[in-house]
């Protein structure tokens, strides 16, 4: 009899938790078809990194700082730092202020970040394509430069300190 019971609640277990399974399975098969269509659209994998990664629009990140949206992927940075800092230290929750405001205003900070960085990003890779990606050599002026065939001189030149140089010969 009791082996009937325990059999019993063993198969409906299973049979819930199957059902549960399959359901999970059919839901990130889904949103693997709609992230696999976002990727595929120009720019998508830029925007697709930057909205899972702070979970928030771009509108909603602006209003939860009080910013205006970038225009152009430029934004004034020092201004988002200056209203981040100020709402996150508003909301410290040792001071009776909000975790979770506290967590929505890092993470609107993130997003306009995320937008900005991939705006460039994409700024860059058109620069690139353009072919105008080349800045000129780049030359240092500032350092001193190391005099005759190297050895101690020419890292005392760039250094600028003094090396023990152990005679040569045997030890007195």
């Amino acid at each position: 009899m009791a082996h009937r019971i325990i059999t019993q609640v063993v198969l409906t277990g299973s049979r819930v938790f199957g059902r549960a399974f399959a359901e999970a399975w059919k839901q990130a098969a889904a949103s693997q078809k709609h992230k696999a269509a976002e990727l595929k659209r120009p720019g998508g994998a830029a925007r697709a990194a930057a909205t899972s990664s702070a979970g928030l629009t771009m509108d909603e990140a602006c209003k939860i700082l009080n910013v205006a949206p970038p225009k152009g992927g430029k934004a004034d940075m020092d201004h988002v730092y200056e209203r981040f800092k100020k709402l996150f230290d508003l909301n410290e929750p040792k001071r009776g202020g909000s975790f979770y405001l506290q967590s929505k205003i890092l993470r609107a900070r993130e997003r306009i970040e995320a937008e900005v960085r991939a705006a460039e990003e994409e700024a860059t890779h058109e620069r690139y394509r353009k072919g105008d990606y080349w800045d000129g050599p780049k030359i240092y002026k500032d350092k001193p430069r190391p005099i005759g065939r190297g050895g101690l001189a020419a890292a005392k030149a760039i250094s600028g300190q003094d090396y023990y140089r152990p005679k040569r010969g045997r030890p007195d």
